[in-house]
């Protein structure tokens, strides 16, 4: 005698719903998006921060990475995929379009939060 076997899948499947929302999934890629971290540089809320200080010629020179929270989405796509030659932003032209899509509703959910 054969048993059955039957496999419980959850109900969102159905109703057409992720397991995560598309700004969950922007905040992991934020955090962890197949390279450097967008917070190592930017901030946990996107809101910018300084990356490093030095001293040259007896003066303080900072680096400070912007807040990205006012991007638009244009803007942050040519940021991610390199528009510029001599930068220090690493190049994310790896990350496709739904992820990049995902990662600006994310950095557009931090609006105003330091």
């Amino acid at each position: 005698m054969r048993k059955k076997i039957f496999i419980l899948l959850p109900l969102t499947i159905f109703a057409g719903e992720w397991f995560i929302t598309n700004k969950e999934y922007g905040k992991m890629l934020y955090n962890n998006p197949r390279g450097i971290s967008c917070a190592k540089c930017h901030g946990t809320k996107a809101q910018g921060k300084v990356i490093v200080k030095y001293k040259k010629d007896g003066k303080t020179v900072k680096i400070i990475a912007p807040n990205i929270q006012n991007v638009t989405y244009e803007q942050l796509k040519k940021r991610l995929l390199h528009y510029k030659k001599l930068s220090i932003m690493p190049k994310y032209d790896y990350l496709t379009k739904q992820e990049i899509e995902a990662l600006f509703l994310y950095i557009k959910s931090q609006k105003g939060k330091k």
